[in-house]
């Protein structure tokens, strides 16, 4: 059953477009998603060349275990539902496809301690990086480059973002020194 969303299949960031489909159960924190993703985005722009990922198109797909794990099944020979699968895009225009199993999500923030939204963007994050040629299985070098980088930037998107602090106004000047006759 696809979920109908209130604000619409898709948003755009100002690199990339996303879409999101919800089929399971659970509701999906879509502004949470879509905010974390448009971060995610800014912190990438000063990291990554963002023409690897500039006007492509992110799909993520929200799962029911049952269906996680037919695919984790068929695409990874492995039989249980898992977190996240990452889906290469087919063409220039789409960066990828990554599918979310939100009762995976669920149990794993518990285990790790973490809020549920916190564990669902650290998830979402690992999979932008596969998506972006990080690869945590292919060699043991490989892994500590890539969690070491995705720490980093979930650190980072946990902060609170920065205001930019207004500057104050002077109602009057401030003259030091000068001493006005009378």
């Amino acid at each position: 059953m696809l979920r109908r969303d209130p604000l619409g299949p898709h948003a755009y960031l100002s690199l990339m477009l996303i879409n999101i489909v919800n089929q399971s159960a659970s509701r999906v924190p879509r502004v949470y998603v879509l905010d974390w993703l448009k971060r995610l985005e800014a912190i990438l722009a000063r990291t990554i060349n963002p023409k690897r990922y500039r006007n492509r198109e992110l799909t993520l797909v929200f799962l029911d275990v049952k269906a996680a794990r037919r695919l984790n099944l068929k695409f990874r020979k492995r039989n249980y539902a898992t977190d996240i699968l990452s889906f290469q895009g087919m063409d220039q225009e789409t960066l990828g496809d990554l599918v979310i199993c939100a009762e995976v999500i669920r149990r794993q923030a518990r285990e790790h301690g973490l809020l549920i939204r916190e564990e669902l963007g650290y998830m979402i994050l690992h999979g932008v990086l596969h998506l972006l040629g990080y690869d945590h299985e292919t060699s043991e070098r490989d892994a500590k480059k890539m969690f070491k980088f995705q720490d980093a930037i979930f650190e980072e998107l946990l902060s609170p973002p920065r205001k930019k602090r207004a500057t104050p106004r002077l109602t009057r000047p401030i003259v030091k020194g000068i001493k006005r006759k009378t």
